[in-house]
């Protein structure tokens, strides 16, 4: 099989297969959905903070992202797995076929989890004493569609945690401005779960999965989205005005609205044709735009290098 098959063709060095395989797995590329939230964060701080960046802090909020991330996406494979196999669209996920082992995704998963306990000790050690909290919403939430109707909400919950993180990594102190911007965060994330959740909605319904499209139909689940983006908007505002953004993060805030309602036109009730380019093509471009947007505002405000 090709690897657009789910299974990786075998090269000349095993270990680098599996490297590759597991990097499949937890889908490494879709850091770019909330890392952008959270350097915004990062970097206001860093402002507001010190007046320049600091770049070793950057890099281990980076890091600490990344790992926990690759942790949260690794268990949520291998708890998933059996469920993946009765689903059409899922049953050639590399745990399923068994491109990957178990045992290798747990190895990488530790690892990562060892390289965000690792920054976070580096960081200062409040953030080293709250990493278990982050770690928690991560493992409850590949369980959350066996017991509620609503696991978005937790996706969301854990999404929210990284603007939040980023901040306390820089000052070591809370702040309700991170808040702010990691709400928005994870309504806009749980959000558009919603919305990718539909097309599995016959195969969740014929196995027992529990998810908004599953209990209220794909037009109940849209509807949700929209209210959800609705409410990331006005809690970026807030974030804009608490933290006295400049007119670039509120041409970013422009920005942002033309993609949620380009998102949220080309998805129908009747027509999931176009799903995929709302999912990762439209909320890819959310993600770098407004953080492209937040860092030429702190940068006309002063943030130097």
């Amino acid at each position: 099989m090709t690897a657009a098959d789910g299974v990786l063709t075998p090269g000349p060095a095993p270990s680098t297969g599996k490297l590759k395989g597991f990097l499949r797995v937890v889908m490494i590329e879709h850091s770019v959905f909330a890392l952008p939230f959270a350097y915004i964060a990062a970097l206001t701080a860093m402002f507001q903070e010190y007046g320049e960046v600091h770049w070793v802090r950057l890099f281990l909020v980076t890091v600490a992202m990344v790992g926990l991330r690759t942790f949260a996406m690794a268990a949520n494979r291998i708890i998933d797995r059996e469920i993946d196999a009765r689903n059409p669209r899922t049953a050639g996920r590399e745990l399923v076929t068994g491109a990957v082992s178990v045992r290798s995704a747990w190895t990488g998963a530790l690892i990562a989890l060892v390289f965000f306990l690792g920054a976070a000790a580096l960081l200062n050690p409040l953030c080293l004493a709250l990493a278990p909290v982050a770690v928690i919403p991560m493992v409850v939430y590949p369980y959350g569609k066996r017991f509620t109707d609503f696991p978005h909400a937790i996706l969301g919950l854990a999404q929210a945690m990284g603007p939040v993180g980023a901040w306390l990594a820089v000052t070591g102190s809370w702040s309700w401005d991170a808040v702010i911007l990691g709400l928005a965060v994870g309504v806009w994330i749980g959000g558009f779960d919603l919305i990718f959740a539909c097309q599995d909605v016959q195969a969740d319904r014929a196995h027992g999965v529990k998810s908004v499209p599953a209990r209220f139909g794909i037009p109940g689940a849209l509807y949700g989205a929209r209210v959800c983006h609705a409410v990331t908007m006005a809690l970026l505002v807030w974030y804009a005005l608490a933290t006295e953004a400049g007119a670039f993060f509120w041409a970013g805030l422009v920005v942002v609205t033309v993609a949620f309602l380009y998102e949220h036109t080309i998805v129908k009730p009747h027509d999931l044709s176009r799903l995929n380019r709302a999912f990762f093509t439209v909320n890819g471009v959310i993600g770098i735009c407004l953080f492209v947007f937040a860092l030429l505002d702190l940068i006309r405000a002063g943030l130097t290098w």
